[in-house]
């Protein structure tokens, strides 16, 4: 494991590997016949939303990307949500499925699953690699959730500090006297 020193490992490899095998799985499974348009939210999203995106098997799916973010360089949401990055795609009447790495206070998705109904979406479901609920300000679930987790700052597999550590092949949770 790289930075041994600054992280303690959450997941590994092969663990983030089943869990997106089997979230892939329950999507095919619930899509089956219908088209689905993949939104990853950039740029946490991207690892975990190739690995997903290979392992969809529907007939009809697209892909898209919106950029949102409620943080800056920091490790506290703001709570302002900024769109950088719309979706280039006609959502009227479709399926959408958000793909994000994390859902922490719900600001962020809860603000960019409302413009994508606001685009016309017949639906929006969302899918998260890890879910916290503990920090949930905005009434919002995920559809789809890898791993529930406690109130961490976890980094690796597309999660970042400050634009850092996305690059890892794990996630880990970061040492706090990194970022404080």
């Amino acid at each position: 494991m790289l930075h041994k020193d600054i992280f303690e490992e959450l997941m590994n490899e092969e663990e983030l590997s089943k869990t997106v095998t089997e979230m892939a799985q329950r999507i095919n499974a619930d899509y089956a016949g219908r088209e689905l348009i993949v939104v990853g939210v950039l740029k946490g999203s991207v690892m975990f939303l190739a690995d997903l995106f290979r392992q969809l098997t529907l007939d009809q799916c697209q892909l898209d990307f919106i950029a949102a973010s409620s943080y800056g360089s920091g490790t506290v949401s703001s709570g302002k949500i900024k769109i950088t990055k719309d979706v280039s795609c006609n959502l009227i009447g479709r399926d959408v499925l958000i793909v994000e790495d994390i859902l922490d206070t719900g600001n962020t998705l809860s603000y960019v699953r409302d413009h994508l109904m606001k685009k016309g979406a017949a639906s929006v479901k969302i899918c998260t690699l890890f879910d916290k609920p503990s920090r949930r300000k905005k009434d919002i679930a995920a559809d789809y959730t890898g791993r529930t987790i406690d109130d961490l700052f976890i980094v690796g597999y597309g999660l970042d500090y400050s634009e850092h550590y996305r690059n890892l092949p794990y996630v880990g949770v970061l040492k706090a006297e990194i970022y404080s």
